[in-house]
């Protein structure tokens, strides 16, 4: 499910969870790879994480099928990049990707955090801006990326640049919740919209389609 103007939270893992990434000239091209594909599809990316097994990615398209369209290609050119590089054959990806639709009021900013903190919930890093290949950084400190666009709702977290950086960084000295943490995860494993009733009802009234609900239940294993 997508929908034009709504963020999603788009997770591809390796194929049978085994490493996908495996130097970092492979983390460049991906990275280079999606930024092409987000250009041509008008796809914008306003967050992301590469870890050494699967991928978190936070992007709003412009049109309904703009987010398969980019995943289509970047995962084209990247799985024929690495079977050419490795000499290797087969599937890298776990079939399908998983994209959960997100409630930019309630959700995107803790999206944000979620998606740059797994290499620390991973315990890869100690801080988020230890871990090389994520947007944080650039979020965070404003390093210059051509693949980062910032939503309006971390635009809107101060009037200035500066104040907008430090407003971010503050933001990861309050631990997300394992309350939040497993609606993220549940809503992204079952490809669930994460909001409210309000926002779930509004997705179904534009789908012409119901939903159904995600399944509760323990908070998942961090990853």
């Amino acid at each position: 499910m997508y929908m034009a103007g709504v963020p999603c939270h788009v997770i591809q893992r390796g194929n049978n969870r085994e490493a996908c990434f495996f130097s970092d000239q492979d983390n460049q091209f991906y990275l280079e790879c999606l930024q092409e594909a987000c250009e041509r599809y008008d796809v914008s990316c306003h967050a992301y994480v590469l870890m050494t097994n699967h991928t978190h990615l936070l992007l709003t398209p412009s049109c309904p099928d703009g987010v398969s369209k980019v995943m289509q290609s970047l995962g084209r050119r990247y799985v024929q990049y690495i079977n050419k590089t490795y000499r290797r054959c087969g599937t890298l990806w776990e079939s399908r990707h998983k994209a959960s639709l997100i409630d930019a009021e309630g959700y995107l900013l803790k999206c944000y955090r979620y998606i740059e903190l797994n290499p620390v919930m991973a315990n890869m890093v100690e801080h988020p801006a230890d871990y090389r290949w994520s947007s944080y950084r650039c979020n965070a400190y404003g390093e210059r990326s051509p693949l980062i666009s910032a939503h309006e709702v971390y635009a809107q977290l101060a009037h200035d640049t500066q104040s907008r950086l430090v407003r971010y960084r503050e933001l990861f000295n309050v631990a997300l919740s394992k309350g939040v943490i497993h609606e993220i995860r549940t809503s992204a494993s079952f490809s669930m919209p994460l909001g409210d009733d309000r926002f779930k009802a509004q997705i179904e009234e534009n789908l012409k389609r119901s939903i159904g609900y995600s399944k509760i239940g323990r908070p998942l294993k961090c990853e």
